[in-house]
C-alpha cells in the first residue's frame, strides 16, 4: 500500500472508532448498561417501554394488506440463509486450515440482543431476530469471502464498487502484474507451519 492509501485507511479506522464512541455516548442517554451479556435498563425506563409496547392484536390490525401478502416472501428467504450458513461454515472449516487462513468467528457477526427490548411485542422480536440473523450471516459470509479473495486473488477492481470488504485496501492495484506474481510465489500460497 502506498503511504497515502495507508494514511486514508488509518483515518477511516479512526473515524469508525469516533463513530463507535458517539454511539456509546448515545447509549448512555437511554439509561442502560450491559452486565454479563445482558442489557439492563433502569426500572423507570423499563416501565416507560412497557407502556409504549403495542399489543400483538393492535400491531397486526394496523398492518397494511400488502404487508401480509409479502410476509411469506420475506420469511421464505430463511431457507437460502440457512443453506448459506451451513455451506459457508463447512467451507471455512474444511478449506481455511488447508490455506493457512485464520477462521472467522461466527459469534463476532451475530448479535441477537433486540429481543431484550420490552417495548417490542412477540412478532416484532421475531422480526428483529430474523433481520439480525440475515444481516449477521451476510457479514459473516462477506468476511469469509473477503479472506478467501485476499488469499487467492488480492487484486483491486478497475471499476469502482459501492462497498468493499475490510481487506480490500490491502489488495494490489489493478494491472500490477509484477506485484501479483511476486505475491503469488509458491511459499506465499502454502499454509503456515
Amino acid at each position: 500500500m502506498t503511504d497515502k492509501v495507508t494514511g486514508l485507511v488509518e483515518r477511516i479506522r479512526a473515524l469508525q472508532d469516533e463513530l463507535e464512541d458517539e454511539f456509546e455516548r448515545r447509549r448512555t442517554a437511554f439509561n442502560y448498561r450491559v452486565e454479563q451479556g445482558k442489557i439492563v435498563f433502569e426500572s423507570d425506563v423499563l416501565q416507560r417501554h412497557k407502556a409504549i409496547k403495542l399489543k400483538l392484536k393492535q400491531y397486526v390490525a394496523g398492518a397494511r394488506p400488502l404487508v401480509f401478502l409479502t410476509a411469506p416472501v420475506i420469511y421464505a428467504v430463511i431457507v437460502p440463509f440457512v443453506l448459506l450458513d451451513i455451506f459457508i461454515t463447512l467451507y471455512q472449516m474444511i478449506c481455511f486450515p488447508v490455506y493457512g487462513i485464520e477462521k472467522v468467528r461466527r459469534a463476532d457477526h451475530m448479535t441477537f440482543d433486540r429481543k431484550q427490548l420490552s417495548y417490542l411485542n412477540g412478532l416484532e422480536k421475531l422480526n428483529c431476530i430474523y433481520c439480525s440473523y440475515g444481516n449477521g450471516l451476510l457479514s459473516y459470509a462477506s468476511e469469509i469471502s473477503g479472506l478467501t479473495e485476499k488469499h487467492w486473488c488480492p487484486i483491486k477492481h478497475a471499476k469502482r464498487m459501492d462497498r468493499v470488504h475490510r481487506h480490500y485496501s490491502e489488495f494490489l492495484e489493478f494491472g500490477d502484474a509484477e506485484g501479483y506474481r511476486q505475491q503469488q510465489r509458491p511459499s506465499a500460497r502454502t499454509p503456515k507451519a
